[in-house]
């Protein structure tokens, strides 16, 4: 009993250092491991179990996949003086983990030089070229806004070969990279997210885009206020031409009219003269007289004769 008791201790001690010093590597990991503080052996690169003494040595876990870089939008000036602000994201990931672990520690600390370098680079790439340069790539073409006329046409700046935005986020990450590669990290990539005018400026052309609209839209006016006179003026034209061919139509219908009734009254006259005064006699009769009116007529009268032998009848 007393032999077999210092053996099971021992084999307890056994595994628990065994136990403690098993550590698995993940295939998204790389490890380093420190020994009193200072790197011991090369980093771990591969996936698998491996063993560190417990107690005194130490491991530290890196992400080997690639990582997100966000910057915060930044205020710089290009080389044509203007005031812009430039908001930049990379991607980047840890190459050398052991000078990592020597220089920066953890990734947060990564972050916060990535943010010095980047930001550095970019600011530097964006003095050296103009607002065209940064915004455009190619020399493209404009298609002409057909509301315009040719005179108010707009011709895009020309750019250089070699200077356009693919040429300028190629130069910063050549630059950040060669920052970054001291720290054992490889910046893969680097991309602008925005590119905007401060808000100084911004409200100037927002004012500028907007008095330029007022100004096409008052000259769109003005021309639809002249082609509104001109079609009221030739409507108007128009309606005065209609209303005298229909006047002229009815005056010549009417003094047909009147043509064709004279020449039947004066054929009715010329057939029987005497029975044409007599009906004529009579209409006089009926639009001239009524229940209140009263006549004074002389005995030589057609009035007086007409009535006079239609009582002796």
């Amino acid at each position: 009993m007393k032999t077999g008791a210092p053996l099971l201790v021992i084999c307890i001690i056994a595994a628990i250092i065994l136990w403690n010093g098993l550590f698995v590597v993940d295939e998204t990991q790389q490890v380093v491991i420190t020994r009193f503080g200072k790197p011991t052996g090369e980093p771990i690169m591969e996936p698998g179990l491996n063993f560190k003494w417990p107690l005194v040595d130490q491991t530290h876990f890196f992400d080997k996949r690639f990582l997100e870089w966000d910057g915060d939008s930044d205020q710089a000036t290009t080389s044509d003086k203007r005031f812009i602000r430039v908001d930049t994201y990379a991607r980047w990931r840890i190459t050398d983990p052991r000078r990592f672990l020597e220089r920066l520690t953890e990734e947060g600390a990564a972050q916060t030089r990535l943010d010095d370098i980047i930001n550095g680079a970019t600011k530097r790439a964006v003095a050296g070229h103009a607002l065209v340069e940064l915004v455009r790539s190619t020399n493209r073409e404009v298609t002409p806004d057909p509301s315009l006329p040719e005179s108010e046409a707009t011709e895009l700046e020309k750019i250089e070969p070699g200077r356009g935005r693919r040429q300028i986020m190629a130069e910063i990450l050549v630059a950040s990279a060669e920052a970054a590669k001291d720290l054992g990290i490889d910046v893969i990539d680097v991309r602008f997210k925005s590119i905007d005018y401060v808000d100084e400026v911004r409200e100037n052309a927002y004012q500028r885009m907007i008095a330029e609209r007022k100004r096409i839209a008052e000259r769109f006016l003005s021309e639809g206020h002249g082609e509104s006179f001109r079609i009221r003026g030739e409507k108007e034209r128009e309606l005065k031409q209609i209303e005298s061919e229909a006047y002229r139509k009815s005056q010549e219908l009417i003094g047909k009219a009147d043509g064709e009734a004279t020449a039947i009254y004066a054929a009715a006259y010329n057939k029987d003269p005497d029975f044409y005064q007599f009906l004529k006699t009579m209409e006089s009769y009926e639009d001239s007289l009524d229940k209140e009116s009263w006549l004074i007529l002389s005995t030589d009268s057609d009035f007086f004769k007409y009535l006079d032998s239609s009582r002796g009848r």
